[in-house]
């Protein structure tokens, strides 16, 4: 393919600079010749917004100024980290491509051993996520849960400052910067359910750009499309944002997808959890009818609505 270049449009912070580094190194090893370009943009979130978040939240300011510049025509694709993108998409916007991906699980870092069960008694654990707040609560409800955002050197700064006694991230970010801790210890998807899209990359691009989704096609890892398809799926049916507390988690077994999810209240002392399969086809069909059967449980209730 005749591919002389290529915008992809990234924020500046190491992690994102890491995973957009990837999806270059991975474009030009599939495309002979393809020159990518990376165009770092500031976002509302890198900038410290405060005040409303909007409908999008959090999600909504770290993606905002990379949709813009894709609708202007100022970059061909954007990369982010998919648990970071909203559940509606802008008219025009497209998820073109998902590579294959990183390891989805939660890592947490203390100075003791044995985990959750084994922080002490009224420990003060980082997260400013409130899936991980919920999920804390309730396996430990003597913990004091201190909101805690920035980079993840600013957090993992703040944790060893002894600012917090334990802190929480995603294993994929800790992987993707080439970061490690004698203090972590994997939470296992069992025990602790990740966040929808967690570990995975979605490339965004316009829906009418068939040279830039042809080229992007060429990279994706279609078992991981189909979960977060399925996963998504359920956030936007269940009416859930990054202020939702709810995780959703599929894998690819026996051929077809099985997605597990949940919905909690703030605190986690109201759980609502399901699981459910389809054929891989049925993706989107999978996150829907899952996002239906919490609801009709009474998930709305219990997210407050």
């Amino acid at each position: 393919m005749d591919a002389p270049g290529l915008r992809l449009g990234t924020r500046a912070s190491a992690l994102a600079r890491a995973q957009a580094d990837r999806v270059r190194a991975a474009l030009e090893a599939a495309h002979a010749g393809l020159r990518v370009e990376m165009v770092f943009i500031r976002t509302s979130g890198d900038a410290g917004a405060q005040g409303a978040l909007g409908a999008g939240g959090v999600k909504g300011l770290f993606v905002k100024e990379i949709e813009e510049a894709l609708l202007a025509g100022a970059i061909d694709a954007g990369v982010h980290s998919m648990k970071d993108l909203p559940a509606s998409l802008p008219l025009g916007l497209v998820v073109g491509a998902v590579p294959a991906r990183a390891s989805a699980h939660d890592v947490l870092l203390s100075d003791g051993a044995g985990g959750l069960s084994g922080l002490p008694l009224g420990a003060c654990v980082g997260t400013a996520s409130v899936r991980r707040r919920a999920q804390l609560l309730a396996r430990r409800r003597d913990l004091e849960i201190v909101s805690l955002r920035g980079n993840v050197d600013t957090r993992l700064r703040k944790w060893r400052g002894g600012e917090v006694d334990a802190l929480i991230l995603a294993a994929a970010g800790l992987e993707r910067l080439g970061l490690s801790d004698p203090g972590a210890r994997a939470l296992s998807i069992d025990e602790f359910l990740p966040a929808v899209g967690q570990g995975a990359l979605a490339l965004e691009c316009r829906g009418d750009d068939a040279r830039t989704r042809a080229l992007l096609a060429a990279i994706e890892d279609q078992p991981t499309a189909a979960a977060t398809v399925a996963e998504r799926a359920f956030l936007l049916a269940v009416g859930g944002d990054c202020n939702t507390p709810l995780a959703a988690h599929a894998t690819i077994e026996g051929g077809g997808l099985r997605l597990r999810a949940l919905v909690t209240d703030l605190d986690g002392r109201r759980w609502l959890e399901d699981t459910a399969s389809a054929p891989l086809a049925d993706a989107a069909g999978l996150g829907r009818a899952l996002a239906e059967r919490l609801l009709a449980a009474g998930a709305a209730e219990v997210l407050g609505r």
